[in-house]
């Protein structure tokens, strides 16, 4: 029998490339950190698992969270593409839900992703409830695809009103455009949400059309590159929803990988947390020029229906509910006009990035100021990109720029840059939790990304956390959720029908049906190895109410039952609301399915040091750091300490992927899976 192969994550960011591999064989780890190559990612992804294995015939599946179509988005670097609707219906996409960019603000401008010229009519129309009223005339649409491409248009976007209730016109229009359109990139605003209200709808169908071409072109270059070292697996791409999808689907529903990176990275936290016990947690992904939070509560990760990328770029599928702040390793601090100490969310970014790169960047970032208080070495910075940082340049930025406009030190004006910047984390990390009803004291924090776990002790403190949880990697955690995350793939049909008027049982074999297909689509995955598993779900809400709550459903062999609906709306209304509404009817405006293939266990224990030291024989040295004022903080390296060592704040913990900080009055533990356990001290504490 032969050895499995090589399981390979790679995530790509903005700063850096983390690579995770994983030798089931062996029972071996390796981490990789190497700079992301500006212009094509594919390059530094593949030079980032060429840096940790030789040959890549070896490996049977590499998972790759991207951040391609986020950035093309951002960037206004998508495809330019046409939108051929329904007659009075080309401006859905620029009329959005009548909102601005500053709710109160008197100036603003929008500019939607396709201008005007580029969104044509045709005379078609169906009803709400579905009738056919004007049938398409298919001449007509292939005229107008025809102008499209004529005009430039490289990508495709097919929506007609209504769709969701009967897609029989757009079905067949999407047919014609796609025998005549010069390439694959046609999108049906249907097949990518079947969900009522329209512009979520074609906004949805819109970006993903956008991406096609974008992320396409990526993939294919990954592919290639990957078959010319002898790569002959299968290639994965991590979802918004945290599970992954095959390089396929990633090519034909691109707008899936929005939030690909982040998700991976609260897919990975939540798995290091199950091992080690803990069930509440808010993960704290924090890289060069964001920092990202989501809740984990009972185990399971925030879901949000939509996002928006940016202003009027609204994606609305099934994704991880992450609040993102412009509060990375990079964020540049300033004062401003009126002399208020500003952070972010302007970013050096990876390149020139902080001013201690010494790459042309003169103005002081959050990792200038944890390098002049002593928290980062200057002789080991992390990813490889550098072979030292220039301190004194750090210590120029911050004086001009903070400490002088200020009237600081040096060492004032950089703790008042982390003191800003921890102020905008914490209040994120509020957001998610407290202004939800969660008690910040029941929940750990989960510092990783390149700069999290120089924060830990701040965001313990001025939240109220219990303590927070180090993983054994933080700077590529992210790169580990790649090899975690499970095959899963979501499919959602709206209903918009009143509870007493449904047939119950149709819908439970049409909800069955849809699990079917979806089931099929995880298993050309290439995963689901370790079983298949469904979850259905209605989305319901009170006549007369806007927003609706989703309700887990058992679809039983007997058959779906109205009573079985009514009990599930009950118990997810009352489990939210604390009360029921008696007297009103019920609506069931969508079904949702999903479909998760499990990928093989990965053992947390792999991280737990295997010959360990106690903590006074990992002993690097000792400097000063500024908290509050100097201290002598013990330096350790941090992969070398033993299972139960303990060390007391202040210290440093060094490793090749992050630098850990202990606040004074905090200790940290290893626990038995190479976490580092950080709480206050006992007689902090007391």
């Amino acid at each position: 029998m032969s050895d499995p192969p090589l399981v390979i994550g790679v995530d790509v960011g903005g700063t850096f490339t983390d690579v995770f591999v994983w030798d089931a064989a062996a029972g071996v780890l390796r981490i990789g950190k190497v700079p992301s190559t500006k212009g094509d990612q594919s390059r530094g992804f593949i030079e980032g698992i060429a840096s940790l294995v030789d040959d890549l015939a070896a490996a049977g599946t590499i998972v790759h969270g991207t951040t391609v179509g986020t950035n093309a988005l951002l960037e206004r670097k998508g495809a330019r593409t046409g939108i051929i609707t329904t007659q009075g219906f080309r401006d859905v996409l620029e009329m959005r839900r009548r909102d601005r960019p500053t709710t109160w603000g008197l100036r603003g401008a929008y500019v939607p992703v396709v201008e005007r010229t580029d969104r044509v009519e045709v005379a078609e129309r169906v009803l709400a409830d579905g009738t056919v009223l004007v049938a398409v005339d298919l001449a007509e649409v292939e005229a107008q695809a025809q102008e499209l491409v004529a005009a430039g248009c490289e990508a495709a976007c097919v929506f007609f009103i209504n769709g969701y209730a009967n897609d029989a016109n757009e079905r067949v229009a999407v047919e014609a455009v796609r025998r005549i359109w010069p390439n694959p990139y046609v999108t049906a605003a249907t097949e990518i949400l079947p969900e009522i209200r329209e512009f979520e709808r074609l906004s949805t169908a819109v970006l993903n059309a956008t991406l096609q071409p974008v992320v396409a072109a990526y993939l294919d270059r990954l592919e290639t590159g990957l078959a010319d070292r002898g790569f002959s697996g299968d290639v994965l791409i991590v979802q918004s929803n945290g599970g992954v999808m095959s390089i396929g689907a990633a090519k034909a529903t691109p707008v899936r990988t929005a939030l690909s990176g982040p998700a991976a990275g609260v897919i990975a936290a939540r798995a290091i947390a199950a091992a080690a016990g803990y069930e509440n947690v808010v993960t704290c992904d924090m890289g060069g020029t964001s920092f990202d939070v989501s809740l984990v509560a009972g185990g399971e990760a925030a879901l949000a229906a939509q996002t928006a990328i940016d202003f009027g770029m609204v994606v609305r599928t099934p994704m991880i509910e992450i609040t993102t702040i412009g509060a990375g390793g990079g964020s540049i601090a300033a004062v401003d006009a009126s002399g208020l100490l500003e952070v972010g969310p302007q970013s050096a970014g990876a390149d020139p990035g902080p001013a201690c790169y010494g790459l042309g960047n003169t103005r002081p970032t959050v990792t200038d100021a944890n390098l002049v208080l002593g928290r980062i070495n200057p002789d080991r910075p992390i990813g490889g990109k550098l072979t030292r940082l220039d301190a004194s340049a750090a210590r120029g930025a911050i004086a001009a720029h903070v400490a002088a406009p200020l009237g600081l030190g040096v060492e004032e004006a950089a703790e008042a840059i982390l003191t800003v910047a921890n102020a905008k984390m914490a209040g994120a990390i509020r957001l998610v939790s407290v202004e939800r009803g969660h008690d910040p004291g029941r929940f750990v924090a989960m510092p990783f990304g390149g700069g999290g776990a120089l924060h830990t002790g701040a965001l313990i403190r001025d939240i109220g956390l219990s303590s927070a949880l180090v993983p054994r990697y933080p700077g590529v955690t992210s790169a580990l959720g790649c090899v975690v995350a499970d095959v899963q793939h979501d499919r959602v049909q709206t209903v918009n029908l009143l509870v007493g008027e449904l047939d119950a049982a149709a819908l439970g074999k049409e909800m069955g049906a849809a699990a079917d297909a979806v089931e099929a689509v995880v298993r050309e995955a290439g995963a689901g190895a370790a079983g298949m598993s469904r979850l259905t779900e209605l989305d319901m809400l009170y006549v007369g109410q806007t927003h609706t709550i989703t309700a887990r459903v058992e679809v039983p062999r007997a058959g779906l039952t109205r009573e079985a609906i009514a009990a599930a709306f009950d118990a997810a209304y009352r489990a939210a609301y604390g009360r029921l509404l008696d007297g009103i009817p019920v609506r069931v405006m969508n079904y949702r399915v999903t479909v998760i293939g499990h990928r093989p266990a990965f053992d947390m224990g792999l991280f737990a040091p295997r010959e360990g030291r106690p903590a006074a024989r990992c002993v690097l040295g000792r400097r000063p750091v500024f908290a509050g004022g100097w201290h002598e903080a013990t330096v350790y390296d941090r992969l070398a300490l033993a299972v139960g060592e303990v060390v007391e704040g202040p210290a440093v913990l060094e490793q090749p992927d992050t630098t850990v900080f202990v606040d004074p009055g905090l200790t940290a533990t290893v626990d038995a899976f190479g976490n580092l356990v950080m709480a206050p001290s006992r007689t902090d504490a007391a």
